[in-house]
């Protein structure tokens, strides 16, 4: 049996590829069990706000199984599922293969194998946060977007409210590796997406990160009570 792969704050790119290899085939599973159903309402904020059109080409960074690819791509736009995790985009590919105007790519986010100016629209979803250094992703986000652009980034964040920051970090920290383990995953995995989302900027800090990256029109807004945050941008024309 082979042993869970845990990944910690380091962000060694193998190790979380790796942890992420171990969970993809339950991954969507738990995803919806710890978050309560509310993963479909992100994902379906995340659409609109990206706004796909027919005829647009769109990356989907850390795509993971490309549930959020797939939900692009039903608006007729060509869309690029990629993620650093083969396991993962195996499974996307086993669930999503069918769909012919969507593509998967394995990739680096701090090291992108596209050329410059080629989407007219980036998204990450719960993935910049476990890039060992996101402030260079951004900044590859930013490289391949054509002039006028749009950058939408959905990230778990900093709940204002102190009540219900502190029973949401009590569900993470106590409720939530107990809920992926009952759901035949990798627990160990996370106990590291807690760490990683008590380490992480809030949104203030994150969207300064944006804009040092050079997107302009940033602004944000909170989803389940600041839960996660949609981050939105442009890339000047």
């Amino acid at each position: 049996m082979t042993e869970p792969n845990r990944a910690d704050l380091g962000k060694d790119p193998a190790r979380v590829s790796g942890m992420f290899d171990q969970v993809a085939a339950g991954y969507d599973r738990t995803n919806t069990a710890m978050t309560v159903g509310n993963d479909a309402l992100w994902r379906a904020a995340t659409t609109r706000a990206v706004a796909p059109k027919p005829g647009e080409r769109i990356l989907d960074l850390g795509a993971g199984t490309a549930s959020s690819s797939a939900s692009l791509a039903r608006s007729g736009a060509e869309v690029v599922a990629a993620d650093f995790s083969p396991g993962m985009l195996a499974e996307g590919q086993r669930r999503h293969g069918g769909m012919r105007n969507l593509s998967f790519v394995e990739a680096d986010a701090t090291n992108l194998p596209f050329g410059d100016a080629e989407f007219d629209a980036v998204t990450m979803s719960y993935a910049l946060r476990n890039v060992n250094d996101p402030k260079k992703a951004l900044r590859e986000l930013f490289r391949v977007t054509k002039p006028g652009g749009r950058l939408v980034i959905n990230e778990f964040s900093t709940p204002p409210g102190k009540l219900f920051r502190g029973a949401y970090r009590f569900y993470n920290a106590q409720v939530l590796p107990r809920v992926a383990r009952v759901a035949g995953t990798n627990g160990d995995a996370y106990d590291y997406l807690n760490e990683s989302i008590r380490d992480w900027p809030d949104q203030r800090a994150l969207s300064a990160w944006i804009r040092e990256a050079g997107w302009t029109d940033v602004a944000y807004r909170n989803l389940s009570f600041g839960i996660v945050a949609l981050h939105r941008a442009r890339k000047p024309e």
